[in-house]
């Protein structure tokens, strides 16, 4: 009998501290990683996000950018990081895609985190030199298929969303594109405005500018829906059917974080994609908010590897 009482009166207390940690959550600032440089848009909107969150949650929530081995050494980071709620991942589309390109990584992207919520989804675009002879995307379809001139397309570097981007379109079309990798998605639009290349799967913000200024040819966004930003501009699959590429990025915490953390977290990361300034940022670059649950959140990673791993097949990229 007084062992049952001994084992009820334990549980009890464990209960109660489990219920304390969430309603003491963040009791410290909170870090969160960020993949990139800063100045970047992942770097900006993360700013953001932890400027709202830090209102949401009463701590502060601290950017530390973690840049290098394309996307790794912050998801390393944090996957070793305590299960704590204290540091997070503010992962993108990328972490996914480096499971098929790399031969092997220094953790687990599906075991070793917890994910919160994904955040947005994120649009390439498909722009042109002017030079092109293709006022839309059934043309510029065509001229690909043709084959009669060479049509070279720029990226971020190989296994880039960029890169993928162009190699589905390629291989839907029966086409002859030919790829040609940079160190960044920059240097890649300024051969493309000088005529050295042909065509980039850019993301949407960083070219808007030089569409708008008539620069550059925009024929496609690569999402299933076209962009609120150039709404003349039709998603590529109106034109071909079953093509989409679509970026995202979401907030991942380390695995067996406390479930009770998680949710905290999740709710604060809800409110804050319903907030009207939050709204508007992320209308600026072409993204479209979400705010997924926890296990939406875990179903759609894995549906997304699946996913990219066809297209890192398709594409041929590798990295060491």
């Amino acid at each position: 009998m007084q062992r049952n009482i001994l084992f009820m009166s334990v549980a009890v207390a464990v209960a109660m501290c489990g219920n304390a940690g969430a309603q003491t959550y963040p009791a410290k600032p909170v870090r969160l990683i960020v993949a990139f440089a800063t100045g970047g848009a992942t770097d900006t909107f993360s700013r953001v996000t932890a400027a709202e969150l830090t209102k949401s949650l009463g701590q502060q929530v601290l950017v530390e950018n973690r840049p290098g081995a394309g996307t790794t050494i912050a998801a390393e980071l944090v996957a070793k990081s305590a299960a704590d709620g204290y540091t997070l991942l503010m992962a993108t589309s990328t972490h996914v895609t480096n499971m098929s390109l790399y031969k092997s990584l220094p953790y687990d992207f599906v075991q070793d985190f917890a994910p919160v919520s994904q955040v947005t989804f994120i649009p390439n675009l498909l722009v042109v030199n002017p030079t092109i002879p293709a006022a839309n995307l059934a043309e510029f379809i065509a001229y690909v298929k043709r084959g009669r001139n060479a049509v070279n397309y720029g990226s971020a570097g190989n296994g880039s969303s960029q890169h993928l981007s162009g190699a589905l379109f390629n291989s839907m079309v029966g086409g002859n594109m030919v790829h040609v990798p940079y160190k960044g998605g920059a240097p890649a639009t300024a051969d493309l405005l000088a005529g050295q290349i042909q065509a980039v799967f850019a993301p949407l913000v960083e070219v808007i500018s030089h569409v708008k200024a008539g620069k550059l040819t925009a024929l496609g966004i690569t999402t299933r829906k076209r962009s609120p930003l150039l709404p003349e501009v039709p998603a590529i699959n109106e034109v071909l059917p079953g093509y989409e590429v679509a970026l995202w990025n979401g907030i991942l915490a380390p695995a067996k974080s406390p479930a009770d953390v998680v949710q905290k977290l999740n709710e604060a990361i809800v409110k804050v994609l319903n907030q009207p300034e939050v709204k508007g940022r992320l209308a600026e670059q072409g993204s479209e908010p979400v705010g997924s649950s926890p296990g939406e959140f875990r179903q759609f990673i894995e549906a997304e590897t699946e996913k990219w791993k066809v297209l890192v097949k398709l594409s041929g990229a590798r990295a060491e």
